[in-house]
Parts: C-alpha cells; sequence; structure tokens
C-alpha cells in the first residue's frame, strides 16, 4: 500500500518547512533534568567501554562518549550563561 506524500498535507508541509527546532527555555527543569540524566548515561557509557564490553565497537562508542561530553558541556555553559 502507498503512503501518502508529506506534501499532500498541509500540515506535514508547513511542519516540515519549519528547519528550526522549537524553542525550549534552558532554564526548565525539565532542561535541567535530561542533562542530568544524559550526564549519567555518559557515564555509564563509559564504564562500559572501560569494563571491555562491546569490543568490536568500542572505538566507535568512545567517539560517542566524547561527543556526548562535548555536547553536555556546550550546553551546561549555556544554561550558565543565560
Amino acid at each position: 500500500m502507498d503512503q501518502p506524500s508529506p506534501d499532500a498535507d498541509p500540515v506535514l508541509s508547513s511542519a516540515a518547512a519549519s528547519s528550526s527546532p522549537p524553542e525550549i527555555p534552558l532554564s526548565d527543569p525539565s532542561t535541567l533534568t535530561l542533562l542530568d540524566q544524559l550526564t549519567e548515561d555518559r557515564l555509564w557509557l563509559l564504564q562500559q567501554i572501560d569494563a571491555g564490553r562491546w569490543p568490536e565497537l568500542r572505538l566507535d562508542l568512545a567517539a560517542l562518549e566524547r561527543e556526548l561530553g562535548q555536547l553536555l558541556d556546550q550546553a551546561r555553559q549555556r544554561l550558565e550563561a543565560g
């Protein structure tokens, strides 16, 4: 069965046309909660890598962990500046 094209639905078309993400206040408590949870997940991932899990994925996971750390640092800096 064919799926309808996004152009056929004006709601989907207008949502797709908006390329900027919705504005979420950085001081929102849910933002802080999310950053805390992501920090915990990053630490868990680092522990798993250090323990030797998924050796075939070690390099990719280590790169992911570093990028996540940088992202979290940038987000926290924006919170402090805002």
